[in-house]
Protein backbone atom coordinates (compact mmCIF):
# COMPACT_ATOMS: atom_id res chain seq x y z
CA UNK A 1 0.00 0.00 0.00
CA UNK A 2 1.56 3.63 -0.97
CA UNK A 3 1.87 6.03 1.90
CA UNK A 4 -0.60 8.41 0.25
CA UNK A 5 -3.68 5.59 0.56
CA UNK A 6 -2.80 4.79 4.34
CA UNK A 7 -2.10 8.64 4.90
CA UNK A 8 -6.10 8.77 3.16
CA UNK A 9 -7.56 5.95 5.01
CA UNK A 10 -5.84 7.27 8.45
CA UNK A 11 -7.28 10.80 7.75
CA UNK A 12 -10.43 8.90 7.43
CA UNK A 13 -10.46 7.06 10.63
CA UNK A 14 -9.47 10.34 12.45
CA UNK A 15 -12.54 12.11 11.62
CA UNK A 16 -14.66 9.31 12.34
CA UNK A 17 -13.67 7.74 15.77
CA UNK A 18 -12.59 9.21 18.69
CA UNK A 19 -9.13 8.60 20.25
CA UNK A 20 -10.30 5.67 22.19
CA UNK A 21 -10.89 3.59 18.88
CA UNK A 22 -8.04 3.49 17.25
CA UNK A 23 -4.75 3.52 17.37
CA UNK A 24 -1.59 6.17 16.94
CA UNK A 25 -0.52 6.55 13.25
CA UNK A 26 2.76 4.54 13.59
CA UNK A 27 0.81 1.89 15.23
CA UNK A 28 -1.93 1.44 12.59
CA UNK A 29 1.09 1.65 9.76
CA UNK A 30 2.27 -1.15 11.72
CA UNK A 31 -0.63 -3.10 11.06
CA UNK A 32 -0.08 -3.39 7.08
CA UNK A 33 2.87 -5.81 7.92
CA UNK A 34 0.36 -8.28 10.12
CA UNK A 35 -0.99 -10.99 7.80
CA UNK A 36 -4.19 -11.05 8.89
CA UNK A 37 -5.06 -7.58 9.14
CA UNK A 38 -6.68 -6.11 5.42
CA UNK A 39 -7.96 -2.95 4.13
CA UNK A 40 -10.33 -2.60 1.54
CA UNK A 41 -10.88 0.83 -0.21
CA UNK A 42 -14.31 2.72 -2.10
CA UNK A 43 -12.85 5.57 -4.29
CA UNK A 44 -14.53 7.98 -6.43
CA UNK A 45 -14.97 8.93 -9.74
CA UNK A 46 -11.35 10.82 -9.27
CA UNK A 47 -10.18 7.70 -7.76
CA UNK A 48 -9.60 9.88 -4.07
CA UNK A 49 -10.77 7.28 -1.25
CA UNK A 50 -13.77 8.04 -0.17
CA UNK A 51 -14.79 4.77 2.44
CA UNK A 52 -12.45 1.83 4.34
CA UNK A 53 -13.06 -0.98 5.85
CA UNK A 54 -10.22 -2.34 8.08
CA UNK A 55 -10.62 -6.03 9.05
CA UNK A 56 -8.80 -8.89 10.88
CA UNK A 57 -9.24 -12.45 8.87
CA UNK A 58 -8.49 -15.83 10.58
CA UNK A 59 -9.10 -19.30 9.98
CA UNK A 60 -12.28 -19.06 11.92
CA UNK A 61 -13.52 -15.88 11.56
CA UNK A 62 -13.21 -12.09 10.24
CA UNK A 63 -13.29 -8.96 12.02
CA UNK A 64 -14.39 -5.57 11.14
CA UNK A 65 -12.42 -3.40 13.18
CA UNK A 66 -13.52 -0.19 11.43
CA UNK A 67 -15.35 0.75 8.66
CA UNK A 68 -16.11 4.67 7.79
CA UNK A 69 -17.08 7.15 5.34
CA UNK A 70 -15.12 10.30 4.54
CA UNK A 71 -17.51 13.18 6.12
CA UNK A 72 -17.88 14.37 2.76
CA UNK A 73 -19.21 11.34 1.11
CA UNK A 74 -21.99 9.97 3.75
CA UNK A 75 -25.52 9.09 3.69
CA UNK A 76 -24.89 7.89 -0.36
CA UNK A 77 -25.18 3.92 0.61
CA UNK A 78 -20.78 3.87 0.32
CA UNK A 79 -20.68 2.15 3.80
CA UNK A 80 -23.54 -0.23 2.97
CA UNK A 81 -21.94 -0.95 -0.33
CA UNK A 82 -18.46 -1.54 1.06
CA UNK A 83 -19.83 -3.60 3.92
CA UNK A 84 -21.88 -5.93 1.69
CA UNK A 85 -18.69 -6.33 -0.77
CA UNK A 86 -16.47 -7.69 2.33
CA UNK A 87 -19.81 -9.98 3.52
CA UNK A 88 -19.79 -11.79 0.30
CA UNK A 89 -16.23 -12.28 0.23
CA UNK A 90 -16.29 -16.07 2.14
CA UNK A 91 -18.92 -17.68 4.36
CA UNK A 92 -16.75 -17.74 7.73
CA UNK A 93 -18.27 -15.74 10.61
CA UNK A 94 -18.32 -11.60 10.69
CA UNK A 95 -17.85 -10.11 14.03
CA UNK A 96 -17.86 -6.24 15.10
CA UNK A 97 -17.58 -4.04 17.81
CA UNK A 98 -20.40 -1.47 18.61
CA UNK A 99 -21.31 0.56 21.84
CA UNK A 100 -23.69 -0.49 24.00
CA UNK A 101 -27.03 0.55 22.95
CA UNK A 102 -27.94 3.31 25.68
CA UNK A 103 -28.55 6.47 23.45
CA UNK A 104 -30.13 7.03 19.96
CA UNK A 105 -26.89 7.40 17.72
CA UNK A 106 -25.36 3.99 19.14
CA UNK A 107 -28.83 2.71 18.42
CA UNK A 108 -28.69 3.79 14.88
CA UNK A 109 -25.50 2.36 14.56
CA UNK A 110 -26.95 -1.22 15.52
CA UNK A 111 -29.93 -0.69 13.05
CA UNK A 112 -27.24 0.05 10.33
CA UNK A 113 -25.40 -3.27 11.00
CA UNK A 114 -28.45 -5.17 11.60
CA UNK A 115 -30.08 -4.00 8.10
CA UNK A 116 -26.77 -5.73 7.10
CA UNK A 117 -27.78 -8.97 8.57
CA UNK A 118 -26.14 -8.92 11.39
CA UNK A 119 -26.81 -9.88 15.07
CA UNK A 120 -26.23 -7.74 18.48
CA UNK A 121 -25.27 -10.54 21.25
CA UNK A 122 -25.40 -10.46 24.92
CA UNK A 123 -22.82 -10.92 25.84
CA UNK A 124 -20.32 -8.92 28.38
CA UNK A 125 -17.07 -7.41 26.52
CA UNK A 126 -14.81 -5.08 26.59
CA UNK A 127 -12.27 -3.60 24.32
CA UNK A 128 -8.89 -3.55 25.11
CA UNK A 129 -6.58 -0.25 24.93
CA UNK A 130 -5.89 0.57 21.81
CA UNK A 131 -3.09 3.37 23.07
CA UNK A 132 -0.82 3.38 26.14
CA UNK A 133 -2.97 4.97 29.20
CA UNK A 134 -6.13 4.43 28.28
CA UNK A 135 -8.89 2.61 29.70
CA UNK A 136 -10.63 -0.40 28.73
CA UNK A 137 -13.77 0.13 26.50
CA UNK A 138 -17.11 -1.73 27.52
CA UNK A 139 -18.57 -2.47 24.04
CA UNK A 140 -21.22 -5.22 22.68
CA UNK A 141 -19.97 -7.89 19.78
CA UNK A 142 -22.57 -8.69 16.67
CA UNK A 143 -22.26 -11.50 14.44
CA UNK A 144 -23.00 -12.23 10.83
CA UNK A 145 -25.03 -14.14 9.45
CA UNK A 146 -26.34 -15.48 12.88
CA UNK A 147 -26.22 -14.81 16.97
CA UNK A 148 -23.86 -16.88 18.81
CA UNK A 149 -24.01 -19.24 21.90
CA UNK A 150 -22.13 -18.04 25.14
CA UNK A 151 -19.39 -20.75 24.27
CA UNK A 152 -18.73 -19.22 20.72
CA UNK A 153 -18.80 -15.94 21.74
CA UNK A 154 -15.77 -17.38 24.59
CA UNK A 155 -13.62 -18.50 21.97
CA UNK A 156 -14.24 -15.79 19.37
CA UNK A 157 -13.65 -13.02 22.19
CA UNK A 158 -10.09 -15.09 22.76
CA UNK A 159 -9.16 -15.00 19.06
CA UNK A 160 -9.67 -11.32 19.11
CA UNK A 161 -7.46 -10.54 22.55
CA UNK A 162 -4.45 -13.00 21.02
CA UNK A 163 -4.79 -12.19 17.44
CA UNK A 164 -6.12 -8.64 17.04
CA UNK A 165 -5.01 -7.22 20.54
CA UNK A 166 -2.48 -9.46 21.34
CA UNK A 167 -2.81 -10.21 24.74
CA UNK A 168 -3.48 -13.36 26.65
CA UNK A 169 -6.97 -14.60 26.50
CA UNK A 170 -8.43 -14.27 29.62
CA UNK A 171 -10.48 -17.16 29.59
CA UNK A 172 -13.02 -15.54 32.21
CA UNK A 173 -16.92 -14.69 31.31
Amino acid sequence: MKLAEFDAIFAIMEASFPVSEIRTYSGQKALLDNPHYRLYTEQDEGGRIIAFLAAWEFPELRFVEHIAVSPDARSGGTGRRLMNRYLALSAKPVLLEVEPPAGELEQRRIGFYERLGFHLNPYDYVQPPLRSGQQELPLRIMTYPCSVSAEEFRRYRDILYTGVYQIAASGSE
